[in-house]
């Protein structure tokens, strides 16, 4: 990939993530016909207690268990990409290692979030509570 191509993939990218919308399309006459335009329609930022600190489409979230979050949002979830993120606490990371999240859905407008720590000891060996970032892109 060109030093272009990767600048305009970059600021994509910064763009969805600010809640921004992208338009693309290819110089070629058999793709010109076809535009696709991506929406950021939801975000949040949440504590590993389940706390929303920032966020827009958000409904509400529920935390039911060890590192499990449900998440409403306020618009349709059919067609979206579903993206996660650990963050850190406020600087410090609370676990060892590695971290995952896993983001799915669970119905037209509820997003399921696991988070976990798999490189971590003793309890927090899978399930942990981590504070969490998502964005909603159709």
């Amino acid at each position: 990939m060109n030093g272009s191509k990767k600048l305009a993939v970059g600021a994509a990218a910064v763009t969805l993530t600010l809640g921004g919308s992208v338009a693309a399309s290819s110089a070629s006459a058999e793709s010109a016909q076809a535009a696709v335009t991506a929406t950021t329609t939801a975000w949040a930022k949440v504590t590993s207690n389940g706390q929303l600190l920032g966020g827009q489409g958000i409904t509400g979230i529920n935390k039911f268990g060890i590192g499990r979050y449900n998440i409403t949002t306020t618009s349709g979830l059919n067609g979206c990409a579903l993206l996660g993120t650990i963050n850190t606490s406020g600087g410090s990371d609370p676990g060892p290692g590695s971290a995952s999240i896993l983001v799915g859905q669970v119905n037209g407008n509820t997003l399921f979030v696991r988070t976990a720590t798999p490189s971590g000891s003793g309890s927090a060996a899978v399930d942990s509570d981590r504070p969490f970032s998502i964005t909603v892109v159709c």
